[in-house]
C-alpha cells in the first residue's frame, strides 16, 4: 500500500509539472475550448513554418533571418495549441559574419524532417548555400551545421529521401544574389544528406504564370512527386503544386489555395501534414507587415490526387483559407498551450522568447539568479547611426494584433560616463523606445524615435523629462494597426502617458519586435548596467 501511494504520488507531481508547463496566453488562444480553432494559430513572426510528424508528436521550424538563438523549435500533439522548446542553432556561422548585425541575412525557409531516427533540417543562406543540422530528439541538443553546398542566392531548399534509396534536395533561387527568380530546381543528395553530389537542374520555371515561385516543398504520393512551392509574392500570391511521375518532370502545375474573398492575403508557403486518423492539413502564414508572417492552419483533401486546401466552395479545386474550423482529429484531447511571453528572469538561462539580434558575447548579460533578475551591461557599439546596427538588442516577438507589455527594471549607470542608456523599444525599420538616460544633468525619462532607421537616419527625441528614482516599470500599449503608446509608473500602479504614438513598422523580412538595449556612447573599460526584474504580456 505505501509503494502505491508514493507512486500515485510521484505520478500526480508529475502531472502537475507537466500541466503547469502548459502557459496560456491572455492576448491569443487559438482554442476555441470547444473543438474548434480560430487562425491564426500563432499570431506571432514565424515566417515559412515548416512541420513534420513522428508517431503523436508534431514539430516546427520557420525562418529566423538574423535572430539569434535560430530555427526555433515548436512542438505540438494537435497542430493548434504549440509550444516553443527549443532551438537548433546557437550560433550562426561564419561567425566572423553574424557576430556583426546582417538584418534579413541569415536562415531563409527552412525544412524540418525525419529519417532514420534523426530529424534534420536544411536551410539557405542567400549569401553561403545550404546547411543542414540534425538531431536525434528535437528538444535536445542539435549537431553543428554542415554546408551541404556553397553558393549565392541558394534558398528555400527542401530534402527527400526516396524509397530506392536515392537522396534529393528541391530548391529555389534568390534573385538579389543568384541574379535569377522565379526557378526552381534539384540536385541529387548524398544519402547521409551532408553534401550534393550533382550540379543543380532546373525543373520548374514560374515567369510567364508564377513568378516569384520559391519555397519549395518534396513530397511523394500514390507515385506522384510533389512540390509544393508558393507564388506571387509575399503578400499578394497563392499556394502552388507541382505534380510529376518523375521527380525530375516534367510537371504539372495547379494553384490549390488562394485568398479569395477572404481577408487573408498571400496564403502559401508552409507544410502538409497528416494526423494519426488519416487527416490531411496544411500550415502557412500570412504576411501581416508590422505583426509578423503568423501561422494559419488550414484543413486538406485529396481530389484526383490533388491537394484541395482550405475551403472549395465554388469546386474549382482551388480553396480559400478559413477564419473558423474543427480542430483535427488527432486521436486524442490535449491541454491548450502556447509559447510563452511573459519572463520573472528567474532562471540560469534566457527565456526561449527572447533572442538577439547577432550572435550574442558572453559580457552583454548575466541571469542575476540570485536577485531574480538579468542584469543587461552596457555595450558600445562603434560606427552605428542609430539602432538599426546594435547587435545587442534583445528582443522577442509581437504575440497578438493587441496587447500590453510591461516591464519593471533598475538602472544602475556608470557615473563617470555619460549617455549611457537603456531602453525599452518597439523595433523595426522605424522604431521608437521609452528609456532612462544618464546625463550631465542626472537622470531623464526620454521617447527616441527613428524613421527609416535602416537608411542611417538620426533619432530624434520625442520628449524628455528628470527623474530622480532608478528603478521604474516601463509599458507599451499597442493596439490594432501596430499603434504604439508608451507610458511609465514610479509605484508600479499608476501609469502616465509618456511622449507620442508610435506607428510599427516590420524589420527585414520580419515584424516588429519588442524588448531592450542596454547601450553607452563610448569606449571604456566597463560601464553601467540594468537589472530587468519581470517582463509581462496583458491586454
Amino acid at each position: 500500500m505505501r509503494t502505491k501511494i508514493v507512486l500515485f504520488f510521484l505520478l500526480f507531481t508529475c502531472m502537475l509539472q507537466l500541466f503547469s508547463q502548459n502557459y496560456v496566453s491572455k492576448v491569443w488562444v487559438a482554442d476555441n475550448g470547444n473543438g474548434s480553432y480560430k487562425n491564426p494559430i500563432l499570431h506571432a513572426d514565424y515566417s515559412d513554418p515548416d512541420v513534420c510528424r513522428v508517431a503523436n508528436d508534431y514539430y516546427m521550424t520557420a525562418s529566423s533571418f538574423n535572430c539569434i538563438p535560430g530555427l526555433p523549435i515548436l512542438h505540438s500533439n494537435d497542430l493548434v495549441n504549440w509550444k516553443l522548446v527549443n532551438y537548433a542553432l546557437k550560433k550562426q556561422i561564419p561567425t566572423k559574419v553574424y557576430d556583426k548585425i546582417q538584418h534579413g541575412n541569415g536562415v531563409w525557409a527552412p525544412s524540418i524532417r525525419f529519417h532514420k531516427g534523426e530529424y534534420y533540417i536544411y536551410w539557405g543562406d542567400p549569401d553561403f548555400g545550404f546547411y543542414m543540422i540534425k538531431t536525434t530528439h528535437p528538444q535536445g541538443e542539435w549537431s553543428e551545421p554542415i554546408l551541404v553546398k556553397a553558393g549565392k542566392g541558394l534558398i528555400d531548399c527542401c530534402p527527400f529521401w526516396d524509397e530506392d534509396s536515392n537522396a534529393y534536395l528541391s530548391h529555389a533561387y534568390a534573385g538579389s544574389r543568384a541574379g535569377n527568380k522565379s526557378l526552381l530546381a534539384l540536385l541529387k543528395l548524398s544519402a547521409d544528406g551532408t553534401k550534393a553530389l550533382s550540379e543543380s537542374k532546373i525543373i520548374f520555371d514560374g515567369h510567364e504564370n508564377h513568378p516569384t515561385v520559391e519555397g519549395t516543398k518534396l513530397y511523394k504520393r500514390n507515385g506522384y512527386y510533389y512540390i509544393f512551392a508558393p507564388a506571387g509574392g509575399v503578400s499578394t500570391g497563392w499556394q502552388l503544386v507541382l505534380r510529376s511521375k518523375n521527380i525530375w518532370g516534367p510537371y504539372t502545375e495547379k494553384i490549390v489555395l488562394a485568398q479569395g474573398k477572404t481577408p487573408i492575403n498571400g496564403p502559401h508557403q508552409g507544410a502538409w501534414i497528416d494526423t494519426p486518423t488519416g487527416e490531411d492539413w496544411f500550415i502557412h502564414f500570412q504576411d501581416k507587415e508590422a505583426y509578423g508572417r503568423i501561422t494559419h492552419l488550414q484543413p486538406l483533401v485529396w481530389k484526383n490526387d490533388w491537394p484541395i486546401i482550405g475551403e472549395d466552395t465554388d469546386d474549382d479545386g482551388c480553396g480559400e483559407p478559413v477564419l473558423l474550423h474543427k480542430k483535427p482529429n488527432v486521436g486524442g484531447n490535449y491541454p491548450i498551450s502556447n509559447p510563452v511571453e511573459n519572463d520573472d528572469f528567474s532562471e540560469l538561462n534566457l527565456g526561449l522568447q527572447w533572442q538577439w539580434h547577432a550572435n550574442p558575447q558572453p559580457i552583454w548579460y548575466f541571469n542575476h539568479v540570485e536577485k531574480g533578475t538579468l542584469r543587461l551591461y552596457s555595450v558600445f557599439t562603434d560606427s552605428i547611426a542609430n539602432l538599426w546596427g546594435a547587435p545587442n538588442l534583445l528582443l522577442q516577438k509581437f504575440p497578438a494584433e493587441e496587447f500590453t507589455a510591461t516591464t519593471k527594471l533598475t538602472f544602475n549607470p556608470d557615473k563617470r560616463y555619460k549617455g549611457e542608456r537603456i531602453g525599452f523599444l518597439v523595433m523595426g525599420e522605424d522604431y521608437s523606445m521609452i528609456s532612462i538616460e544618464n546625463t550631465e544633468k542626472g537622470l531623464f525619462l526620454y521617447q527616441n524615435e527613428c524613421l527609416n532607421a535602416s537608411k542611417g537616419t538620426t533619432e530624434r527625441v520625442v520628449a524628455n523629462m528628470p527623474i530622480s528614482e532608478t528603478t521604474v516599470f516601463l509599458r507599451i500599449n499597442v493596439t490594432k494597426g501596430a499603434v504604439c503608446k508608451f507610458l511609465y509608473s514610479l509605484d508600479g500602479k499608476n501609469y502616465t502617458p509618456f511622449g507620442s504614438v508610435f506607428n510599427a513598422k516590420p524589420g527585414r523580412w520580419i515584424g516588429a519586435k519588442i524588448g531592450y538595449i542596454c547601450q553607452r556612447p563610448k569606449k571604456s573599460n566597463d560601464g553601467g548596467w540594468a537589472d530587468i526584474d519581470w517582463f509581462s504580456i496583458d491586454k
